[in-house]
């Protein structure tokens, strides 16, 4: 008898399997427009046009970088799949989206069907806070390229946005202020910088004097979702722009949004460093400037709106527990 393909490290079976599992896990997250189950070669979503004049399609894809080698060292791995959904959901909202439906890609080195579930899992979880269909995704396994405890993950999501109703700065001007709202702790930026400076001094189950918790929980903290606040502030205020504090930085992503001409003005001074960048700032001596670029610092959006509606957007923020700072203006 010849060599089989499971002898060569695929499961098909075991991916069959998986998937039947995670069906009802997607299910959970339909809403009227998902027009077909998992499973199909293709996802259908029905759009209905008659809520818009002029409907513009917004899409973004992304991963989690290396946070996910946090979840293989913990052996925790149903809030990474909350953190990719939420990231890939802040990135169109910023832009004036409403999110229809998601997709992932997963690629084990060994299909493991109970970290599969725990990972779709997540995905189900964040997809329904955030009123997305999970309508669809890939699992593969590619022995020889990940080692058996490893897999890699990314996302897709589609959103929708009226034409005349899309955020993109191009209204900025100088003397427009900067509000900056909290971040849940690194989000999914800066991981690589994080590990190789924490972990050659501590371990993941360690709990410096800092920290309300181990470093590795609080590593794996869940990327926080934005849409909420952003709906909220979009439709009481006129919001000039939004930007979502990834990797490059709060200067880095917010010149993405602000006009050629004008420049962005941080008051570095007007919010005190979390204690998690705190301490990888004290234990790896890493430079302000360093950690500026790197990670969000403890901000992980950004609203530009005209001065005269800072107090009304810190009201309306504070409606929906988060508070906001002015931290800049626009030069």
């Amino acid at each position: 008898m010849g060599i089989l393909y499971k002898a060569s490290g695929v499961d098909i079976n075991a991916g069959d399997e998986t998937v039947t599992k995670i069906k009802h896990l997607a299910k959970t997250t339909f809403n009227k427009n998902v027009l077909s189950g998992i499973g199909h070669f293709g996802a259908f979503y029905n759009i209905d046009l008659k809520k818009y004049s002029h409907p513009v399609l917004v899409s973004s894809v992304d991963g989690v970088g290396t946070k996910i080698k946090i979840a293989f060292m913990m052996n925790k791995h149903n809030t990474v799949g909350q953190d990719l959904v939420n990231h890939c959901v802040n990135d169109i909202a910023v832009c004036g989206a409403e999110p229809q439906f998601f997709m992932d890609y997963l690629a084990f080195g060994k299909l493991n069907q109970t970290t599969a579930t725990q990972i779709i899992e997540g995905f189900a979880k964040a997809c329904r806070e955030n009123n997305v269909a999970l309508v669809g995704g890939e699992t593969a396994e590619m022995p020889g390229f990940y080692s058996e405890q490893e897999y890699d993950m990314s996302g897709t999501i589609v959103g929708i946005v009226e034409k005349n109703k899309i955020i993109n700065g191009n209204t900025v001007k100088k003397g427009d202020v900067l509000i900056g709202f909290s971040s849940s702790g690194l989000h999914t930026n800066g991981y690589s910088l994080a590990r190789k400076v924490l972990f050659e001094k501590f371990k993941v189950n360690d709990k410096p004097d800092i920290l309300e918790m181990t470093i590795g929980d609080e590593l794996l903290k869940i990327h926080k979702s934005y849409l909420r606040l952003i709906k909220k502030l979009t439709g009481n205020v006129k919001i000039k722009a939004f930007s979502h504090i990834t990797g490059g930085g709060i200067v880095g992503n917010t010149k993405r949004v602000v006009p050629k001409g004008f420049s962005i003005s941080i008051d570095w001074n007007a919010w005190e460093l979390p204690p998690i960048f705190k301490l990888i700032k004290e234990t790896g001596k890493v430079s302000d400037s360093e950690m500026r670029e790197v990670f969000n610092i403890g901000i992980g959006l950004i609203a530009i709106a005209n001065k005269a509606d800072v107090d009304k957007v810190l009201t309306i923020s504070r409606k929906v527990g988060e508070k906001g700072l002015v931290i800049g203006e626009i030069k």
